[in-house]
């Protein structure tokens, strides 16, 4: 039997997750949405982007039912993993320094979150938030999920790369080496990342 302080806690545990579930329900739309990377769902997908994700919209230009949040809003309810939307979502976030952009009915982290759990496999998902993650200073958890995305693809070159810029920042040199071999091995042109390395002394051919 857990003691009197260990069993508070678990209650606040279990409240918090119950509470995130409620503000960030799963993606379930199938009817008029459903899978980015699918091409069953690509005809589905012409039509959001006709009307809604459309270059101005992807741009960050001007919304074109509203708000340009109603608009990445509506995409991302019909196609939680869309890769292209998600991006267009960080950079809107950034630029307004908010975690839930005007028009949002839910914050960044719930749509990269409804994302994964729609698609865990979906490593590019997980490469986006990211690089999200980096440029808000959250080293760790841009970690877990660059890991997870090199994981998932280990031969994409960018997300090797990538992998290696953050360890190089974090002074993870082996980890940082080892992902700058698979990179350059799978054809990454930048010289960035080998050459962060060499400076630090911490280069081997």
């Amino acid at each position: 039997m857990p003691s009197r302080p260990t069993l508070i806690v678990s209650l606040v545990l279990l409240s918090g997750v119950a509470q995130a579930a409620t503000d960030c329900p799963a993606f379930n739309n199938s009817v008029s949405g459903g899978d980015y990377t699918s091409s069953e769902d690509r005809p589905k997908l012409n039509v959001v982007e006709q009307f809604h994700f459309t270059p101005q919209v992807e741009r960050l230009e001007r919304g074109q039912s509203g708000y340009l949040a109603d608009d990445i809003a509506y995409t991302l309810d019909h196609f939680a993993n869309h890769h292209r939307a998600l991006t267009s979502l960080a950079r809107l976030a950034l630029r307004e320094k908010s975690p839930r952009p005007k028009g949002m009915k839910y914050t960044v982290d719930c749509y990269f979150d409804r994302a994964i759990r729609y698609r865990p496999s979906d490593s590019r998902v997980r490469a986006i938030f990211g690089g999200y993650l980096l440029v808000l200073g959250q080293e760790e958890a841009a970690l877990v999920q660059l890991e997870e995305a090199a994981r998932l693809e280990p031969g994409n070159a960018t997300n090797q790369y990538n992998l290696g810029l953050l360890h190089v920042r974090r002074k993870n040199f082996d980890k940082a080496r080892e992902a700058a071999k698979q990179a350059y091995a799978l054809g990454m042109p930048l010289p960035g990342l080998k050459n962060k390395l060499v400076a630090a002394g911490q280069w081997k051919d």
